[in-house]
């Protein structure tokens, strides 16, 4: 797709900082910023040089600035682009931006920039959602995840395999223009092993997806128990601060309160509920209500017990419930300083985790649980993991179509029907990459990038 004309965005964060950057990009880019930029002759200076000079519109001084060059095709969209580095005042970017827009430029969509790139093959689909990844990467796991994906890790897993399918479609094919003469140029044995090693390829990144979204999204992580048991001061000493009301008085907690740590490079989405017990109190009961519902959404339930209010017989109760939700947890034994010493000699190979929220005893041994618990391994330069739900929906129909040739060549079933679903996996997988893609799919991704990206 080749556009003529040039957009321009603000690149940098939105309000008030030391610089700002205002991009531009397509053919007319250095011809629009020279209209309105005093210094150099931006056309004569070559590709990667920084320039100082002025902006002037309409006779008005509007800031000193660097005007970035970058000649095609050697630009992150391969067109013409310019990067105007100004001081961060919101009116000084409106000014210049509107200086440009009077010059010939218009203002870009969400993600155009990022979309151009596309379509001029700097790179493909994937590594272009990655892009967005990066941006809103959290922790280290999830840069080094998207970083990974950007630099075509996982698009060249992808076109190695839709290059030994597109082989064995291609010699269906011609077995159909021979149909009359009964010739076999694709070894059915062959393209059985091929699928094998194709399915168990696919097998193991549909399985990495549990990894990846979890770096990419975080842990959200219940915190539960009944009042009093020390969810809010856990909640606090988490996260070191008093962001939760701590209180004597049972049911203080009313509504989910939500935080975010970071443990092991993975984002933890901890929150604090009400407690669970029986009530009157309407708006109480809500709160209840929430918790349960935020128990059967969690990945993992950190659930606390008041180890100076609890007997055995309770805990043993509780946990039959807390099994039958299926969802993994653990088991903490809070005020551990309180509790008598029979229970707590009971509690000895019961895989109970003993704290004191109050004094943060034991927090330390309570975090490496949690990160043991979830099981997410560090993600390593080259590491190809699947973090995009779309791609996981992909890779999950093209190993239904792969299902579906093993099932023919079972049963024996004509090559124009084999080449019909193993054209139809190569579709599934040519949509991960863009080789095969729709407007709407792509309108659908690049609306969700930032407007300068």
């Amino acid at each position: 797709m080749k556009v003529n004309d040039t957009i321009v965005a603000l690149a940098t964060a939105q309000g008030i900082s030391a610089i700002a950057v205002i991009r531009l990009s397509g053919k007319e880019a250095i011809a629009i910023t020279q209209k309105v930029f005093v210094g150099k002759n931006l056309a004569d200076v070559p590709g990667h040089t920084v320039h100082f000079g002025t902006i002037q519109h309409q006779g008005k001084l509007i800031d000193e600035v660097l005007a970035t060059v970058f000649t095609e095709p050697q630009s992150f969209t391969r067109e013409n682009s310019v990067e105007l580095s100004c001081h961060g005042s919101p009116v000084i970017v409106k000014e210049i931006i509107k200086a440009l827009l009077a010059n010939g430029a218009r203002l870009a969509e969400p993600g155009e920039f990022t979309k151009r790139a596309f379509f001029n093959g700097r790179f493909d689909l994937a590594q272009a959602e990655a892009v967005a990844d990066l941006i809103h990467a959290e922790t280290d796991n999830a840069r080094q995840a998207a970083f990974n994906q950007m630099r075509g890790g996982f698009s060249k897993e992808i076109n190695n395999l839709r290059e030994e399918l597109i082989h064995f479609a291609s010699l269906i094919e011609l077995e159909l223009d021979f149909g009359e003469e009964d010739v076999e140029f694709a070894k059915r044995n062959d393209l059985r092993e091929l699928i094998l090693k194709i399915q168990s390829y696919l097998n193991n990144l549909i399985a990495s997806f549990d990894q990846g979204r979890v770096i990419k999204n975080g842990i959200p992580t219940v915190i539960a128990g009944k009042p009093n048991a020390g969810k809010s001061t856990l909640l606090n000493a988490l996260l070191n601060e008093e962001k939760a009301i701590v209180s004597d008085i049972p049911g203080t907690t009313r509504d989910v309160i939500e935080d975010e740590i970071t443990l092991g490079g993975i984002t933890f989405r901890f929150m604090d509920t009400a407690g669970l017990r029986d009530t009157s109190d309407t708006i109480e009961a809500i709160g209840v209500s929430r918790t349960r519902e935020s128990m059967k959404k969690a990945s993992l339930i950190l659930y606390l017990w008041d180890l100076s209010q609890t007997s055995l017989a309770e805990i043993q109760h509780e946990e039959i419930q807390l099994a039958a939700l299926g969802i993994p947890y653990l088991k903490i034994g809070n005020k551990k300083d309180k509790a008598p010493s029979a229970l707590l000699e009971q509690l000895k190979n019961q895989s109970f985790i003993l704290i004191s929220a109050a004094t943060k005893e034991n927090l330390e041994q309570l975090k490496e649980s949690i990160l043991t618990t979830v099981g997410v391994k560090e993600v390593k330069q080259g590491d190809v993991l699947v973090t995009n739900l779309r791609h996981y929906q992909k890779l999950a129909e093209t190993r239904d179509a792969l299902n579906r040739v093993l099932e023919g060549l079972d049963s024996g079933i004509t090559g124009d029907f084999l080449a019909m679903d193993i054209r139809q996996a190569l579709h599934y997988l040519g949509e991960i990459t863009g080789q095969i893609t729709t407007d709407d799919l792509l309108d659908n991704i690049f609306s969700k990038f930032c407007i300068g990206k």
